[in-house]
């Protein structure tokens, strides 16, 4: 009891609201808003995507990141210690959900390395190489070190700044990273508009066809909202547990979620229409998922723009560059933070030792596509449904994502909602404001998002082993 009644009054905190409230926005801001978030608008109907993204934003995800938080700043604790808190019988949601960056982390850090090696390339090569077929696919399974180094460039800025502290390194990142990030996101947005066929992707962007209204998009929206808000993976919970119990948190929540919707609904102003104008058709630019959309799809894009091709596609990755780095941040902080906690380790050893997990799993990953050490790439992990063919990386993303987050959330629901009752949190958020939300919170936390959480595993598992298409 003793040494958690330390770890307690040492812990870091926030400087005010808006540190905690930058820090957690920038970390829903990252690969998955602008990558990700532009392809579902572009396949779901555009308007009526995004319609029904925000809907669910405001209720569903509000009630999740309000319990998680209010959960982080009630114990002071990270993931591991804010569950046992309650009950050692429940440290194991903790445990789960502290497991889920752990597995994330290394590959999210490998995808980062492919964005610093975009965001140099522009600098030092013509639009047209990286445009050039095959230069993305080159790049990965190139048979050497570029991978693996890009890899641990990105590693050292996220360390460098995790080993500033809380304040120094985190929040005050944040609070210059995240302006200028949405300024880069406006400036690119309204650029992309002047040119010629741009208005065309707009128009579908922003005005709903309510015939593209589906419960197969309402899933869509709800998986993309879901991870998109660092839900289930600890991040709320260890930021709201440097968050000080002076200030209001529902604003606070509020504003993550304008921040976030901000950003996603700003890159598909940067991809949709300009993509359109340049493929021709949005279901053209639907077509072309994930990895394909950013680091295939959009250099051919830039290389037709002219002039112009070279300083927007280099601002473009170093946009993206920022977002993935403010998301490992807070991957690396959470894990950092749930190592002290558990292990009562100094911060120093905690870096190391995650540093050390994320760079020998981060090969692990690379070498699931790279031919260096004479390791087969295309080795596959299991041969069912959409895993015949894919590697490591695609491993870990479909139980950390597609498992676990759900899993988690899950449990996170039915602990609040049955267990310790939504009124535990409506009461300590009540300590520093008013909850204008609460009625909502309850009915969300109890009965919907449930509801919506195992709607989303049961989907997401059937569409990564080929039973539906999403």
């Amino acid at each position: 009891m003793s040494e958690k009644l330390a770890a307690t009054k040492s812990r870091a905190s926030w400087k005010g609201k808006w540190g905690f409230i930058l820090a957690a926005a920038a970390s829903a801001v990252g690969l998955g808003n602008m990558w990700r978030f532009p392809y579902l608008a572009a396949k779901y109907g555009g308007g009526t995507f995004l319609i029904t993204y925000i809907v669910l934003v405001v209720t569903f995800g509000f009630a999740l990141m309000m319990a998680e938080t209010a959960l982080g700043r009630m114990t002071k604790q990270s993931v591991t210690g804010a569950f046992s808190h309650f009950g050692g019988k429940f440290a194991f949601i903790g445990i789960l959900a502290a497991l889920v960056p752990l597995i994330i982390t290394p590959y999210y850090c490998v995808i980062g390395g492919w964005v610093t090696k975009y965001m140099v390339s522009y600098l030092t090569e013509l639009p047209s190489q990286i445009a050039a077929d095959g230069y993305f696919t080159g790049f990965i399974l190139s048979p050497g070190p570029d991978t693996f180094l890009w890899m641990l460039v990105f590693v050292a800025v996220v360390v460098i700044v995790v080993s500033l502290g809380v304040n120094r390194g985190i929040e005050n990142l944040n609070k210059v990273l995240m302006p200028v990030l949405i300024l880069m996101a406006v400036g690119i947005s309204v650029y992309s508009l002047t040119i010629p066929g741009a208005l065309e992707g707009l128009k579908y962007y922003l005005i709903p066809d309510l015939s593209k209204f589906s419960a197969e998009l309402v899933l869509a929206a709800m998986g993309q909202m879901f991870f998109s808000l660092s839900l289930a993976m600890g991040i709320m919970v260890t930021y709201g547990s440097y968050f000080s119990k002076d200030d209001d948190l529902e604003y606070s929540v509020r504003r993550i979620e304008i921040f976030d919707t901000a950003i996603a609904i700003l890159a598909g102003f940067m991809i949709i229409p300009v993509s359109v104008a340049v493929m021709g058709s949005a279901e053209v630019v639907a077509t072309k998922a994930g990895p394909g959309l950013m680091f295939g799809v959009l250099p051919v894009v830039f290389n037709d723009l002219g002039v112009a091709a070279p300083i927007l596609g280099f601002l473009f990755f170093l946009l993206v560059f920022f977002a993935a780095l403010t998301s490992a941040i807070s991957l690396f902080e959470t894990i950092v933070s749930c190592i002290q906690d558990f292990t009562h380790c100094s911060r120093t050893t905690s870096i190391i030792l995650n540093a050390a997990w994320v760079v020998v799993l981060g090969i692990v990953c690379n070498l699931g596509y790279n031919a260096w050490l004479g390791i087969d790439p295309m080795y596959s992990i299991f041969g069912i449904g959409a895993y015949q063919d894919h590697q490591i990386l695609d491993f870990m993303d479909f139980i950390s994502n597609t498992i676990m987050m759900p899993v988690v959330a899950l449990l996170t629901c039915v602990f609040i909602g049955f267990v310790i009752k939504p009124q535990t949190i409506i009461d300590h958020v009540k300590t520093s404001s008013a909850f204008k939300g609460e009625k909502l919170f309850t009915v969300m936390i109890k009965y919907v998002a449930p509801v919506f959480v195992v709607a989303i595993l049961i989907a997401y598992v059937m569409n990564t082993i080929g039973m539906i298409q999403l």
